[in-house]
């Protein structure tokens, strides 16, 4: 009976990634009214000293424009409301919102096809806004197994069972070449200022961070309230609690040790409890601690994300987290929006944009404000 279950549940994933992979192949072309890039953010130096023409290889009297973010965006015909403001993680750049390793559309087209504007960052020393003010050294070091087995496709160089990862090797080589290096030490200040400073620019909008980028999400909604909204997926470190009520670090097995939360003054916390917030994790995690130290690391910072998010709801706000296993979508990596079943996950955000009124469009806000007049 064991393996007639274990059948079917291979032939039931198999199914929905043939079906997900049929429905992005014959997609109707998209319509773009707009589109472009720019940076926001960021800082200028200006070096002591004299511009002298002649001698313009001198760095005397000159400047330098430093960690600002790279933005591209893209805004549909007929947009919603709100835009999806995209963050991501670690070793990663706007790549990881764009096409997947195996070459189906990224959270970047399945949302333009839902009508959202979408903005795609590139954080501050990251990617092409890689210009930093801060010297670094970039060592070609070979760690991608190390990737490979932290972001959970299995444990290298065994994949893990019905993982929504593509096991061919070609997919497998795209994954790596899209991790990209730090250009200047990781500062989550100076991204969560170039994300608010992207609000200020753009208005209204819903953030959406990946992993590393969720502290500094956090941080950014604390300082511009035209966030209305923020959906993380997989967020690790970074977790911020009022003052006095910091939790105990949760221990584990994970290679970079205990995970502790950040405390901040009350007021800014209660700041995060006048937006809705949801949280999203995937598969192959602990449910108790463990000695595998890839899954008893994010059972750190999922029991971390409970703990924060009860806080933010005793405090009066609207924040969930959602352990996507629990709710029958199974076999996510670290990366659920680039998963083979990214389609099915993103219909799970949707349901939660519906839910928190956060998917209207511009004639039906409208209509509701003409309702509160």
């Amino acid at each position: 009976m064991k393996n007639i279950k274990k059948s079917l549940t291979v032939v039931s994933l198999t199914l929905l990634t043939t079906v997900s992979a049929y429905a992005q192949k014959n997609n109707k072309p998209l319509l773009i009214a707009e589109q472009g890039s720019f940076s926001v953010g960021g800082t200028l130096y200006t070096q002591p000293g004299s511009f002298d023409i002649n001698e313009a290889l001198k760095a005397d009297g000159q400047t330098f424009h430093g960690d600002h973010a790279y933005i591209f965006y893209q805004i549909p015909a007929k947009a919603r409301t709100y835009p999806l403001v995209f963050l991501h993680g670690a070793g990663q750049s706007k790549k990881t919102w764009e096409s997947t390793p195996d070459g189906r559309e990224g959270f970047q087209n399945i949302f333009l096809r839902k009508k959202y504007p979408v903005y795609l960052i590139d954080q501050p020393r990251r990617g092409a806004a890689g210009r930093s003010m801060e010297e670094a050294t970039i060592k070609p070091t070979a760690d991608e197994q190390f990737w490979f087995t932290q972001f959970r496709l299995g444990q290298y160089p065994n994949y893990f069972d019905q993982v929504q990862f593509p096991k061919d090797d070609a997919s497998l080589e795209q994954f790596f070449r899209q991790m990209t290096p730090n250009i200047g030490a990781f500062d989550a200040n100076i991204v969560a200022d170039a994300v608010s400073n992207l609000f200020e620019k753009i208005g209204e909008g819903i953030l959406v961070t990946h992993s590393q980028g969720g502290g500094p999400g956090w941080l950014a909604a604390i300082n511009n309230a035209n966030i209305k909204g923020v959906v993380a997926y997989e967020p690790y470190s970074g977790f911020v609690f009022p003052a006095g009520e910091l939790p105990e670090p949760i221990h584990s097995s994970g290679l970079f040790g205990e995970l502790r939360g950040v405390e901040i003054a009350l007021a800014d916390f209660k700041k995060l409890t006048q937006i809705p917030i949801v949280v999203y994790y995937g598969d192959n995690i602990a449910l108790e601690p463990t000695e595998i130290w890839n899954k008893d690391h994010w059972r750190s910072g999922l029991e971390m994300a409970k703990i924060w998010a009860a806080t933010i709801n005793k405090h009066g706000g609207d924040a969930t987290v959602v352990h996507l296993p629990e709710i029958g979508i199974t076999g996510n990596t670290h990366f659920p929006f680039s998963d083979l079943n990214n389609l099915q996950v993103a219909k799970e955000l949707s349901q939660w944009l519906k839910q928190k009124g956060l998917d209207q469009t511009k004639a039906g806000k409208s209509a509701q404000l003409n309702r509160k007049k």
